[in-house]
């Protein structure tokens, strides 16, 4: 096979792959999982991304130390709110060490656009947006959320993703 035919090979299946990725990311955005709110949370959190605009509202029903169940609301754009559905997915049943391993996991995921040791589920498909800085907040905000729900972040005031609010205040 000559060298321009593999090359055009490679790019035909990259963009299968990402419009593929992209198809994954637009179901959970236009059919999120776990949306809404539990009746007697055992904690819960606020979020918000100063820069667009997103917002967002975690509620943890916990088991024991297990998350038993986790539901989102608020708004934004179609990156943070697919990252939060998907979060849910994957988090659900897991015990708080790990849950928040796998906040590490996919803050790293942000920052270098590889899955590391942890399972991150549909949440991988999310590694393109590293390559867009201001992206990466849309992505991180529910699970930067879900670390102070759980009690990663001391603070009761509403997680954001904007840096000099949290260097200022």
């Amino acid at each position: 096979m000559p060298e321009s035919q593999a090359r055009d090979d490679r790019a035909a299946s990259g963009s299968l792959l990402d419009d593929l990725y992209r198809e994954v990311i637009l179901d959970h955005y236009r059919s999120p999982r776990n949306r809404g709110s539990l009746d007697a949370p055992t904690c819960s959190a606020d979020g918000v991304n100063p820069l667009c605009g997103d917002q967002i509202h975690l509620d943890v029903a916990l088991a024991g130390d297990a998350i038993e169940a986790l539901r989102f609301s608020g708004q934004g754009c179609s990156i943070s709110q697919a990252s939060a559905s998907m979060m849910t997915e994957q988090v659900t049943g897991l015990d708080r060490s790990a849950a928040l391993a796998a906040v590490a996991a996919f803050q790293r995921l942000m920052l270098t656009g590889e899955p590391g040791d942890v399972g991150l589920g549909d949440a991988e498909l999310l590694s393109g947006v590293a390559k867009f800085p201001a992206r990466v907040k849309c992505a991180s905000l529910a699970w930067k959320t879900l670390e102070q729900a759980l009690g990663g972040v001391p603070s009761r005031a509403a997680v954001t993703t904007d840096e000099r609010s949290s260097r200022d205040g």
